[in-house]
Order: C-alpha cells, then structure tokens, then sequence
C-alpha cells in the first residue's frame, strides 16, 4: 500500500509535466502563427501598388484637303501615314485617347469636311490600328449628319475593341455607366460637350449626345464613384483659337474637381491651352489638333499636343504624374502630305524656328508634372 502511494505523486507531478510541455508547444505555435500573420498582412499593404498609364492626343479633323490626301485611286481611304511617327510613341501607355471630331456617319452621307464632316470608316480603322484605345466622341460636330449618322457611328464603334463615351443610341446605353480596369485599377470614361453648333437634338431622343450640364455629369459620377478608383472626363468646351481658358472652362473643371473626378482631358479650341492641378485633380484645358487642315488659318491650330500620365495607387494613396509632354505638328505641304510630327522628329527644314516655337508653347501649357 505504501509503494502506491509513492508511486501516485510521481504520475501525477509526469502528467503535470507533460500537460505543461503541451501547453507551451500550443502557445508557440499561436505566437508563429500571427507572427505570420502580422508579416502576410504586413507584406500585403507594402505590395498594394498599382498603376495605369495615359496617353491623350486632341482633335481628329477630317477636312477636304485630308480626306482627298487620303484617297486612293479605287476610291477607298488610307490615313495610315499621316500617324507612322505616332504608333511607336504611344504603344507603351495602357490607355491611348483621342477625339474623333469628324463623326464616321456613313457610306449614305458624302464624305465631307467643314462644316459638317462626315469621315469614312478607315479613318476609326487606322487610328486603331496606330493604337488609339480610348474614343471621345461628344463634341460640337457630333450631330453634324444627325441621327442617322451617330447610330452608324456607334455600331461602327462597338465592333471595335475600344472604349466610348460621348454619344449613344438609347437611354438605357446612356445611363449605363461603364466600369473598366486595367492593371488591377478600377475607372470610369466619361466624355461631355457644351455644343453641338446650334443643332437641337429630338426631344425624345437626348440620349444621342452628352449635352453638358452640372446635373448630367453628377448623375453619372454618382453613380460610379464607389465602384472605380480613377474618373476620368473628356470635356469638348471653351473658345476656339485662344490659348487661355475661358471662365466657363474654369468653372466646369472646378465643378468636376468637386465630384472628385481625376483627371479632365480638354478639346475644342484647336489650339493649346495650360495644364493645372485643381486640387488633387489634373486638367488638360485643350490639347489642340491632332489631325487637321488648319495650318491654312495659320500656325496656332497647327501645333498640337501630346500628354502622357501615370496613375498611381499605392496603399490607399493616389496620385497622378505627368510623365510625358511633347508638341505635335499637324504638317501639310500645300494642303498634302498630311502627317503628325512629334517635334522632337522636327528640323528647321520642315518647320522653321521650330526650337523657338516649341519653347513658345511649351511656356503656355506650362511646367506642371
């Protein structure tokens, strides 16, 4: 009886010990766990980086003088090398914008210049196959063939591996606010104009083109704000030939910039205008032409531009940089030849002054980055 009573002590200072080593090899195993954790959640906050990059180019206008440098002689359209120094500059963005003034209404219109243009469609064709991604298509010439010509344009369009905004062909399409992403970041296009050229549009019929105003653009941003990361509007506005803002510019940026929209690409006075920031968001006020006969009014509408951004996304923080600026030359020799030069593909052979010029409006967009 003794002897058991010796040995019960030992058992239970054994269990004792065991249940202890347990209990510590449990409590370490919890410690490792959210140590890892801790570096998972850690690591995942120091990887959230993502960025998407922007190229925008301005106006696309096909006048006479274009279309007929165009023209082959089976009567078919090849715009192709007016844009062989474009392509390679841009194919390195992710989204590649630019504005289509010149509305590819269709075989049924005659192709036409000013005032009414009506574009064939190898113009769309060839700015995609440049690399342009990103259609704006409101804008004051948007009605010029009138409802026939815009449905045409946006089937045209919609067979095409782009994204549009700016005209549409109900109201459903219109209120149907689009959400991309590209590089894991989420973003909304939107694209408005101030004027269609004293056209009225049916009064059931609205939806054809994205008349401006203060309530349309909040109903659209509202409607996307909490889905996206980035907004972006393309704003067909303001006077042409001046390179200053005009105060109703101003205005409409300020009001975006209110709704927190990123970034505003700005068209329609054919010439350049400054670029700002408005808080955390970045205007282009105009980046002129991009293709047109306008040299015939003299060099300003000639003289084009090309912006590159970069939109970043780095633990909750975003910001946008300007990473590229260059000036365009919408060159024509007599009204033919048509072709976009970079300035830095210029020589004073082609443009005379051009290093003068160049710093002449490069002073007016200004040294925003």
């Amino acid at each position: 009886m003794k002897r058991k009573l010796k040995i019960f002590p030992i058992i239970i200072f054994v269990t004792i010990f065991i249940m202890l080593i347990i209990l510590l090899v449990i409590i370490k195993s919890n410690s490792k766990k959210k140590v890892n954790e801790t570096k998972t959640t850690s690591n995942t906050k120091v990887n959230d980086k993502r960025k998407m990059s922007i190229v925008m180019v301005g106006d696309v206008l096909t006048h006479d003088a274009v279309l007929s440098d165009a023209l082959n002689s089976d009567g078919s359209y090849d715009f192709s090398k007016m844009f062989t120094y474009i392509k390679p500059m841009i194919e390195k963005y992710d989204l590649r914008y630019v504005n289509q003034e010149s509305i590819i209404g269709g075989p049924s219109f005659k192709y036409s210049g000013y005032p009414t243009f009506n574009a064939p469609d190898s113009i769309g064709d060839n700015l995609v196959d440049t690399g342009f991604n990103v259609i704006g298509l409101a804008n004051n010439h948007a009605f010029d063939k009138g409802e026939k010509a815009i449905l045409y344009s946006n089937d045209y369009w919609n067979s095409k591996n782009v994204i549009t905004a700016g005209t549409y062909s109900s109201y459903e399409e219109q209120s149907d606010i689009k959400v991309y992403e590209k590089n894991g970041i989420k973003y909304a296009f939107l694209a408005y104009t101030t004027s269609i050229n004293g056209y009225n549009l049916p009064a059931d019929k609205a939806y054809l083109v994205n008349i401006y105003s203060n309530d349309r653009v909040k109903s659209d941003v509202d409607k996307v704000k909490d889905k996206v990361d980035v907004i972006i509007v393309a704003m067909h506005w303001g006077d042409e030939y001046t390179n200053t803002p005009t105060e109703s510019e101003k205005e409409i940026a300020n009001y975006l910039s209110s709704l927190g929209v990123d970034l505003v690409i700005g068209t329609h006075p054919h010439v350049v205008q400054p670029i700002e920031y408005i808080d955390n968001t970045l205007v282009i006020y105009s980046l002129g032409n991009f293709i047109s006969n306008q040299l015939v009014l003299g060099l300003n509408p000639a003289i084009g531009l090309m912006v590159g951004v970069q939109i970043n996304l780095d633990n909750g923080n975003k910001t946008i940089n300007i990473i590229d600026k260059e000036l365009l030359y919408s060159y024509s020799s007599s009204s033919k030849d048509f072709k976009v030069i970079p300035f830095s593909k210029l020589n004073d052979e082609t443009l005379k002054d051009y290093k003068k010029i160049e710093s002449e409006y490069m002073s007016i967009v200004g040294d925003v980055n």
